[in-house]
């Protein structure tokens, strides 16, 4: 995976095959399947090439159909469903080897005012004070922290918290809950299309992971086998993905092998700015 803030923005960056078709390089990685996050954020990028530029992405909808291969490029394959006066529909399909790999639907939408609420922020310590996920992660597995170092480094992400028994968060109601800060390794431009892609990528690193608290497990324990299934995104305000954001996890849900897990993103001011739904394989290995 991108080692550096510069590499994951050139992994986004991807190349015009002709009008509506794409190429998404691929990483140098030790994983053995393209990671969810890449496909999403590659996906949405060729959706966004494809719509007015003061039309920005309000949802996206997606799924993981088969496993990714990294040793190849990805095509994406734009459809434009729909312009509206205040909306834009795509459809995206990801293929690899002649066969579709992933879908994403996404609308865009025309800036306005409207009506205004949101959840209020939940408390977390300051990112400052928080582990790094890297260092707890090499702890649980007895890895050594260079290989969260070769895979993440372009993210930056630290743990505030989780409800397992004694955890800061436990709550019997809530068995199975987790919070993170996030944001990149470095500064990225002003783009906002840049800022929506780069948090999309992020937001399938940890979420998953909030499905397995309870039961004495992690993501990246060889007796689990995980996969992202689908991936559903709601942008309510600007942000800024380069700044510290709050990950709030809750998993309402585990059963059949799956897990299911809802997302909310705070800025540091408290403004609710992305919710996150996923469901993803969780099978113990036989």
């Amino acid at each position: 995976m991108p080692s550096s803030i510069d590499q994951l923005v050139a992994l986004l960056d991807l190349e015009t095959i002709e009008d509506g078709l794409y190429r998404g390089r691929q990483p140098d990685t030790a994983l053995q399947r393209v990671f969810g996050g890449q496909v999403a954020g590659q996906a949405l990028v060729a959706a966004t090439r494809t719509v007015p530029e003061q039309r920005a992405v309000h949802s996206l909808h997606a799924y993981f159909l088969i496993p990714g291969d990294t040793a190849v490029p990805i095509v994406y394959d734009v459809e434009r469903t729909r312009d509206g006066r205040s909306f834009s529909s795509r459809r995206v399909v990801a293929r690899q080897h002649g066969r579709a790999i992933f879908s994403m639907s996404a609308s865009f939408q025309v800036p306005e005012t409207g009506l205004e609420h949101q959840d209020a922020m939940p408390s977390a310590p300051p990112p400052e004070e928080c582990p790094e996920l890297g260092d707890l992660l090499a702890t649980l597995s007895g890895r050594s922290r260079d290989e969260w170092d070769r895979e993440w480094s372009a993210l930056q992400v630290r743990y505030a918290g989780d409800s397992r028994t004694g955890g800061v968060l436990h709550d019997p109601e809530h068995p199975a809950v987790s919070r993170v800060w996030l944001r990149t390794s470095g500064r990225i431009g002003d783009d906002p299309s840049l800022h929506a892609a780069v948090l999309t990528y992020a937001s399938d690193l940890t979420l998953l992971s909030a499905s397995v608290i309870p039961h004495g497990t992690y993501i990246g324990d060889p007796r689990l086998q995980p996969a992202s299934l689908d991936h559903a995104m709601w942008f309510h305000r600007a942000f800024r993905a380069d700044e510290w954001l709050l990950y709030d996890q809750v998993s309402p849900s585990a059963s059949g092998g799956r897990g299911l897990a809802t997302g909310r993103l705070f800025a540091g001011d408290g403004r609710l700015v992305t919710s996150v739904v996923q469901e993803g394989l969780v099978r113990f290995r036989e």
